[in-house]
Order: structure tokens, then sequence, then C-alpha cells
């Protein structure tokens, strides 16, 4: 099958067409026809070297996790007693019952960018959504999930959502709305409509970020998830008073400001994807797609994602 590929750590000039075995599901997994692949900014983050050996471990690399596709293949089940055997289907393992045929989006096992690719996790896809944008939700919406986990967010809260143009940003807006906070996200002026379009409070990110949110907040600001990074925590934690009530998933000088800092290793937040499922078929959730690429352009996708100025997630498509 072909599949997207890099042999050494650079710049997107190293990503490659190639021809390799098609992947077999193991068990409590299952393999799809791919139909759109999402990138978030660990996928380019990872090719360009800047984890090092440590991440992946070995070379070469299918890139891209997020995928959405046809179920082609069922592996066998998971034994009673394995670990994740059952719950929802958004966890490893979970999912009894996925059909050849079933329309789903999730977590590939060992690189997505291909024709086929084997998933660990899945939800089903509502219908009407389409795979562009469905590849372009599980990493998002889980970082956006673990970061209001983690925030304690309650209904009649109010949270700050520095970057909230950005996919886990627009994730996070969302979910908030929905539980019943009220949302102030920061954006350039140019997606201020869009925010307001999902139930945010939009005010311009940058210097003097803070008075700009009290002027609309007068209430005051309960917890803040940064989204986005670029030095916006100080001014989060001067809004909410409690360093510990940002979290921060882009910026991790957070905790010398004595903000909390997650990178997914004290847990994930999978069981999102449910969630925004649910909400997509309410008509209460969205992830807009700026661009879509095939597989062959996508170095110029992963320059267009790198750029930073992208509303929503960027796409590829075998």
């Amino acid at each position: 099958m072909k599949a997207l590929r890099y042999s050494e750590y650079g710049p997107p000039s190293v990503l490659h067409i190639v021809d390799v075995p098609e992947p077999q599901p193991g068990p409590g997994q299952i393999r799809i026809r791919v139909r759109a692949v999402g990138i978030n900014p660990f996928d380019w983050k990872v090719r360009s070297g800047a984890f090092g050996d440590t991440t992946p471990t070995r070379l070469p690399v299918i890139p891209h996790g997020d995928v959405s596709g046809v179920v082609d293949a069922v592996g066998p089940a998971l034994p009673a007693d394995a670990p994740d055997a059952a719950g929802s289907s958004a966890v490893p393992g979970g999912g009894a019952g996925v059909r050849v045929g079933d329309e789903v989006f999730g977590l590939a096992a060992g690189g997505g960018a291909a024709a086929f690719a084997v998933l660990k996790l899945w939800v089903a896809k509502p219908p009407g959504m389409s795979f562009e944008e469905a590849a372009g939700l599980p990493g998002v919406v889980e970082a956006a999930g673990r970061g209001l986990a983690l925030l304690g967010l309650e209904k009649g809260q109010t949270i700050v959502v520095n970057g909230a143009a950005g996919g886990v940003g627009i994730a996070a807006t969302q979910l908030a709305v929905a539980r019943g906070a009220t949302v102030i996200g920061t954006a350039s002026e140019r997606n201020h409509d869009f925010l307001r379009s999902i139930g945010a409070v939009p005010v311009t990110y940058g210097e003097g970020l803070a008075d700009r949110v009290r002027a609309v907040a007068p209430q005051g600001v309960d917890v803040a998830l940064d989204a986005a990074g670029h030095g916006a925590v100080a001014e989060l934690v001067a809004l909410t008073g409690v360093p510990s009530d940002v979290v921060s998933l882009a910026d991790f000088d957070a905790p010398k400001l004595g903000a909390r800092v997650t990178d997914g290793s004290e847990g994930r937040a999978w069981q999102t994807l449910d969630e925004a499922a649910d909400l997509y078929r309410q008509g209460r959730f969205t992830m807009p797609v700026e661009r879509v690429f095939p597989l062959s352009e996508a170095a110029a996708a992963h320059d267009l994602s790198q750029s930073g100025h992208v509303r929503g997630k960027v796409i590829l498509v075998p």
C-alpha cells in the first residue's frame, strides 16, 4: 500500500510516499481504509527532530495518529480479563460490536498516513460529519477534555481559553459551553465572529490581554486553559489569581509561574471523543477544516500547520 513516511528527522521535505505492507489488526483492534488524516503540532515537532531519538524510538516512521475511515477488518476480541476490554468505544480495546463497513474516527497504532491503518481506539462517525472533519478530532478533543478535567471546570464558571481558534481551543470552547460555562476566547480579530458563533466571548490576544478580559468579564475569571503558549500564562495567572487554576497544553515553562502543564503523561481523556460525537449529533460541535491536501503534498500541509495561522485543522487525504 502507499504510505507517507520519513527516514530521517528534518524539514517537511523529508516526507516521502513509499510502498509498505498492509498492517493487520491485532486483538482489540480494527483496520480501516483511511479516508482522511489529521495533522497535529506534535506530528511535525516529532518530524523536525525536536524530541530527538526518544519519540519515536525507531526510524523510519509513518506519521499521524488521527484518522477517519471505513472499517475493513476486525481483529480478535481481547480476553475478558484484559485491561480496557470493555467500556467506551474511545478506550483501547473498546468498541465491541463494530463491523466491516462502519464509518469511524480514532487513533492509529503505528501511523495513520497511509491507505490502511490499524486503530487502537475509535468512535462511530456521526452521520453528516465529513471524514475530513472527523479526522481532525481525536488529538485535539482528547487534549481539550484533559485540560478541562484538570481544571475541574464546573457549570456557571468563567473560563479563558487562550488560542481559542486553534484545534484544541475550538474543542475546549465548545465542550466548556456545553457544560454550562462562560467562555472567553482569545484569537486574532479575523476569528472573532467565528468564536461568537460557537458561543465564546472573543478578545484579542497579545499584550494587555488581562485588561481586555476584565473589560468583558467584570465578574472575574475562575480558570484558564492555555492552548497556544506564546507567553500568555503570566496574564492568565493574573486573571485567575490562583496560579494552579491555569493549565497549559503548550507552554512547558508554565510551572515556573505556579501554573500547571499537561502532556498526557498523567493520563488521557479519550472518553471525550464520545462526548464530542454526541454534541455533533445535537448540532453543538464543529471542527473547521482550514485546508485539505493529498498525501503527495504533505510537505505543504506541514508548512501550513506550522505557520500557526490556521482556524481548526489541516487535513491529508490518501
